[in-house]
């Protein structure tokens, strides 16, 4: 069984430089195995521009153009399983479709305090929060034309982690047919969890690190005051919480799909580019 290690460092689709030096720092965070090569995806790094918003979508080219070059190299290595090393939430599009391809009964869990179904006339442009609506096939077109194979269907996501809604994305989940429940209070048990794995043939975790509790975990999006997104709020789980979850997942199901997205170590890219300022280091 081959399996990738796929360094996608996108962060045009999520309108913050920090993602493509974060997901270039998660892929030495990972425990070494030489038996995962890993492979890069094609990004155009950060030029601190403005972003371009085209049809509702900032930075529309450079998001497509990620997709599209996952695709190939993903195709090229033909891989049984892959760990997606991320950049922001639209890294799972191009491996949870080609994974999905592989074998039709896939299901999803989605680890996260956001839904990911905006859709581009919701006012919000960046494409991350746009991922899953398109991999359940009712999301934005621009998106949805990158897929290869069927979308996913309403009973095949769990959400594990969702904090509120905004409105719009209500409307969309109820729309779908989704069967979802808000976590503030408490997540998912371990007998749904189980019970939603033992379904499939395979499963697909999507892991985003805003998931977790600011206040326990920095290196988040929302332990950061200066940013805003969506008007979403953050996570609240902690790592002893989802070290649960994940155990649950994998002593019950087979993980053909592994997405780490999400990772902002802010700290550590102020650190960087510190250095990045002294002579002897540069010489």
């Amino acid at each position: 069984m081959k399996t990738i290690r796929l360094l996608y460092p996108d962060h045009a689709s999520g309108g913050l430089e920090t993602y493509y030096f974060g997901a270039k720092l998660l892929s030495h965070i990972l425990p070494e195995n030489p038996k995962q090569p890993l492979v890069e995806v094609k990004i155009t790094p950060p030029d601190g521009r403005a972003p371009v918003v085209t049809n509702g979508i900032a930075e529309l080219d450079q998001v497509q153009a990620g997709i599209r070059n996952a695709k190939a190299v993903i195709a090229r290595e033909a891989p049984d399983r892959i760990v997606t090393i991320g950049g922001n939430c639209i890294v799972s599009l191009a491996a949870f479709d080609y994974l999905h391809g592989l074998n039709p009964n896939t299901g999803i869990v989605w680890i996260d305090s956001h839904p990911d179904v905006s859709l581009p006339e919701n006012g919000y442009p960046n494409a991350h929060a746009m991922v899953l609506g398109a991999l359940l096939g009712r999301g934005a077109e621009a998106l949805k034309v990158e897929m290869e194979n069927p979308p996913f269907g309403a009973k095949d996501l769990l959400y594990v982690g969702l904090q509120g809604l905004l409105d719009y994305q209500r409307r969309f989940l109820e729309d779908a047919g989704v069967d979802f429940m808000l976590q503030n209070e408490a997540f998912v048990g371990s007998e749904k969890i189980a019970d939603f794995v033992r379904r499939y043939d395979r499963i697909l975790v999507h892991l985003d690190i805003d998931v977790l509790d600011p206040k326990c975990f920095h290196s988040t999006y929302f332990a950061n005051p200066a940013l805003t997104g969506d008007g979403s709020g953050g996570g609240r789980m902690t790592m002893d919480e989802l070290a649960r979850i994940l155990g649950v997942i994998a002593a019950n199901g087979t993980v053909s799909g592994f997405t780490i997205a999400e990772y902002l170590p802010f700290d550590e890219e102020r650190l960087h580019k510190l250095f990045a300022g002294l002579q002897i280091l540069t010489d």
